[in-house]
């Protein structure tokens, strides 16, 4: 499909999901602040750098785009999750790691958790995890409820006093209003708003009979956040992701024993945030007491996989041997991209930055954070009796 192509569908400028499909077969389901612009973004001469090959593969065999539109880019992403949960589309999976999707789980006892989990989970998959994080922000301020913070200890959690937990923890809260809390989360996690607010307007008239007027004002207060979702960081979270503007920093470590047990890492930061669900680790497969032949090899396993996004900026441990060695495996990649090196001292210190250092709070971050994650993944599998 190409932009002559596209000019056959009538895409609107409103928040929704998109189907790109061959035949009846669903190819890919993603979600867009608008619409029109989303779908029009893929036919960019620089889509193969922005969403990466996989995707470009991709549109070669798109013949037809469904949507459906939603009110609000926060419906949006709950629905996205529900239909790529129920239609599992072939290049959904594959842009991802299925184990580093991010799903949310609704634990099973008297005043249930809500939690985010990894791999698995009641709700999702929801393909990128800060966008769900801001998505549970707002969620949480309509519906507030329990996480794994909110012990059952009679003393109000932290997220209690701030009006973020109903208080179960301090017995605030029945188990049969906790409940309705949940029952409503599940509706909206199910993409069912009209269902939730004809359910919510069903309760806000019982309490008016009842004259528990101050409750049913309260859930009139829901109503109302629910019919003006307030979502301004979720739509700039997702604008900076299509136009491909997020910055993306990927940053290597090897850790090993004069060559034994050997393990690399990649730790992954994007606008100055840290993306742990995009780390990934590495089992060096021919132990050997060569840092920057360690570090050819995971950089090359690493490009091996079109379907993550490429870095903007790769960081590596070291100095002059690690950059050239980086420099060497991308170019022969065929691949621009920059890269820095953070030099240590005799206490493993940060010491200078080589290369590139516009970013250097965001370097040396991804640095340590790399450093970080090696060295658990070495003692984990080296006290578990492993020989990598």
């Amino acid at each position: 499909m190409n932009s002559q192509d596209l000019k056959k569908f009538t895409l609107p400028d409103t928040p929704g999901i998109y189907f790109f499909k061959k035949g009846k077969n669903i190819l890919y389901i993603g979600k867009a602040t608008s619409l029109r612009d989303r779908v029009k973004s893929y036919m960019s001469k620089t889509v193969f750098d922005t969403r990466g090959p996989l995707i470009a593969k991709m549109l070669e065999e798109v013949e037809n785009i469904e949507f459906i539109e939603t009110d609000s880019v926060l419906e949006a992403l709950m629905l996205e999750a529900s239909k790529i949960k129920k239609h599992q589309p072939f290049y959904n999976s594959k842009e991802k790691d299925d184990k580093s999707y991010n799903y949310v789980t609704i634990t099973e006892e008297d005043f249930p958790k809500v939690l985010v989990t990894r791999g698995s989970g009641t709700y999702g998959p929801f393909p990128h995890g800060g966008e769900l994080k801001e998505a549970l922000k707002i969620i949480r301020k309509i519906f507030p409820y329990r996480d794994s913070k909110c012990k059952l200890n009679n003393r109000l959690c932290f997220n209690a006093q701030i009006g973020l937990c109903p208080g179960p923890c301090a017995g605030r809260i029945s188990k049969n209003d906790y409940r309705k809390i949940i029952h409503h989360l599940r509706l909206f996690f199910e993409a069912k708003k009209p269902r939730l607010i004809k359910s919510l307007e069903k309760e806000m008239k019982t309490l008016a009979k009842e004259h528990k007027f101050e409750d049913a004002e309260k859930v009139k207060r829901q109503i109302f956040a629910l019919e003006h979702i307030q979502d301004i960081a979720l739509i700039k979270k997702d604008i900076e992701r299509m136009t491909g503007n997020s910055f993306r920093i990927e940053a290597y470590d090897v850790a090993h024993i004069s060559g034994t047990n050997v393990v690399g890492v990649m730790t992954v930061i994007e606008d100055g945030e840290l993306a742990k669900s995009q780390y990934r680790k590495f089992k060096i497969r021919d132990d050997k007491n060569n840092d920057t032949a360690n570090l050819k090899e995971v950089l090359t396993r690493r490009l091996a996989h079109p379907e993550w996004r490429l870095p903007n900026l790769v960081v590596v441990d070291g100095g002059k041997g690690q950059i050239n060695v980086a420099k060497e495996v991308l170019e022969k990649a065929g691949l621009d991209i920059n890269v820095a090196a953070v030099v240590k001292d005799e206490r493993h210190k940060a010491r200078e930055i080589m290369g590139d250092t516009k970013h250097s709070r965001e370097i040396l971050l991804a640095n340590s954070e790399a450093h970080r994650f090696a060295i658990n993944y070495h003692r984990k599998l080296r006290g578990k009796g492993f020989r990598i």
